[in-house]
This record gives structure tokens, sequence and C-alpha cells, in this order.
């Protein structure tokens, strides 16, 4: 976040107040602040501008599920940024990515990835219809955000893990993706997760297909990495009444996006504990409803360390995310 002062037609940013910014041009519908220095060639800024298809504006409920669309998918560019994952646009190269927000009308709309296209079906921002799919597929967690994490890492596994040196290793790990897809998710929601699931996968869904393994586990190293930031600033810790409560305190005094994720467990499941069970004071569901089985956390570190060592070099720290877009 910064402060700003306005200078004739633009803006200085007093956090970096040698450059002069712009807002990007989706400020006009109140779905995006990111700022934009002056002498870039583009309107919108490194998040707007991956934008395909947005829905019609004119209409004022696909204006209001847009923007609550657009905070998501925001945040998923944070750590897209801080994590120095590549980024590039379908306008300047065929595999990149492109977003399609699409309404509802004749024809069915299908949340999903595919050749670097994610599509998000604008019902998914109401949370009323977001909660009736969520109960009808019996998921313990359904949000915006987590259809992000989710569909980027769909994208990801084509640029950094098929066609790769580490294809070997994901198969010993996630198993061969090369089974039938379609056929695989039939099984799936014809009969169901196997009985151990929570023993090899973060989600029942985790279970369907290789591929599906890959982006839940992605999906949910975002979730805890960025979380336990957000814990970090506000310098939450946890210290349980209990007779050994040194081994369940949770001090968060690293930067989450440079944790090993020995370090992130550590932290991880105290904290979740404790959220888990103020939620359930409130009467809601647990905050993080997903089991960290010993394979689940190999998986995880899978993704930390393919992460790590496709970007050749450590995770950008929270100020220079945020000035990420001039190197784009």
């Amino acid at each position: 976040m910064t402060a700003l002062d306005q200078e004739g037609d633009n803006l200085v940013a007093l956090a970096d107040p040698g450059r002069l910014y712009r807002f990007c041009a989706n400020i006009v519908h109140g779905s995006c602040n990111w700022l934009i220095t002056v002498e870039c060639g583009e309107s919108f800024c490194v998040a707007c501008r991956h934008n395909r298809t947005i829905p019609n504006l004119s209409d004022q409920r696909n204006l209001i599920l847009w923007r609550r669309i657009e905070i998501a998918k925001h945040r998923l560019f944070y750590s897209l940024l801080r994590l120095r994952l590549p980024l590039i646009t379908k306008a300047i190269d065929p595999t990149g990515l492109a977003f399609d927000f699409l309404a509802p009308g004749d024809q069915q709309v299908m949340t999903g990835h595919i050749g670097g296209t994610i599509t998000i079906n604008l019902a998914e921002a109401d949370d009323s219809e977001r909660e009736k799919q969520r109960g009808a597929m019996g998921e313990p967690y359904r949000t915006l955000l987590g259809h992000f994490r989710h569909e980027i890492a769909h994208y990801y596994w084509d640029r950094i893990v098929r066609d790769h040196a580490t294809i070997k290793t994901f198969r010993d790990i996630f198993g061969d993706e090369r089974a039938d897809y379609a056929e695989a998710l039939e099984r799936h929601y014809s009969k169901g997760p196997p009985a151990d699931w929570p023993n090899n996968f973060v989600t029942a869904y985790a279970s369907s297909h290789p591929w599906e393994d890959f982006a839940e586990t992605w999906a949910n190293y975002f979730h805890i990495i960025d979380t336990l930031e957000i814990a970090r600033a506000f310098g939450i810790r946890t210290r349980p009444r209990v007779s050994d409560a040194s081994a369940f305190e949770g001090s968060i005094d690293f930067d989450p996006y440079k944790a090993s994720v020995e370090q992130l467990v550590h932290a991880w499941l105290p904290l979740t504990f404790a959220f888990n069970s103020i939620n359930r004071s409130m009467g809601l569901n647990d905050l993080y409803p997903f089991p960290l089985s010993p394979l689940v956390i190999v998986k995880l570190t899978y993704v930390r360390n393919l992460i790590q060592r496709h970007t050749g070099s450590e995770s950008l720290d929270d100020r220079g995310a945020l000035r990420a877009w001039q190197r784009d």
C-alpha cells in the first residue's frame, strides 16, 4: 500500500517517490487500484492486462460480481509476483495467460483451465450460488480465491512441469498424469474418493487424478503462505495452555514466501487449530478444513521446491512485489 500525491496528471507514490505513476485503466470501474509507471506503454496493470473477456458492465449485477472476482484475482497476482513466477499475456505469446469472466446465459459456463485460458463463471462471485454449488459438490471449502489458486496451478503445470526434467519426480509423487482424465473424473463422481484419501491427498477431489492432486496441493501452498504472511503482519502467535506448550507454540518470525515447508507446517498447524476452534465457537465452518498428512507435506515440498527452482532466485520481499510490474 502507498499514499499518493498528485503531480499534474500523474501520481507520486510516497513508497517510491523517484518515479511517476498513473492508475490502471480499470480504476474507472472501481475494480482495480493498482499503479503503472507513466512510461509504461500499457493501459492496464500487470494483473488486469491478462483479462481477455469481461462481462457486460452495463448490467449492474455483472459489475458488482466482476469487482469481487477482481479482488480475488489481484490477491492471486500478488503471490505470483512475490514468487517471481512467469507472467506473460496471450497478446504477446499464444502460450501465455488469459482470463475469461463469463456470465451464464443460454450456454453453461464451466470454471476451468484449457490452453492457458482460465474461465471463471461469474455466478461464482454470488455467495448464495457458490454455497449452493459447494453443498451440491460436497466440498468443505469453495471460494473465488480458491478457484484462482487451483486453476492457475494447471496453467503452471503446463509451463514448468510438463516436458521438463521434473516430470519423473512429479510422477513418483503424484502419479502418472497420462491416465485417462475424463475416465478418472467420471469414476470420482460416480464412486467417490477412496476411503483412506485423507492419508494421501489434501482434498477428496485431489484423489481423482494427478493433475487435480497437483492443483489442489499448489492451491493449499498458496493458502498457507498468504495466510501466514497476514498472521505475521499482525504479530499473531499461538501459546496454548497445555502441559508442554512449547511443542505447540507457533511463532511466525520468518517470511512465509521464502520459508521451508518444515517452517510453514510448524507455524501453520497450531495457527489453524486455534482459528478452527474460534470459528466453531461462532458456529462457522473451519477456517482450514484440509488434512496435512505426511504424504501431503511431501507434495507441498515438491510444489515449494518446484517454484523456487524454476524462478532461479529467492522470492521478492513484500516491498519488492509492490514494484514488480516494472519488470513486466
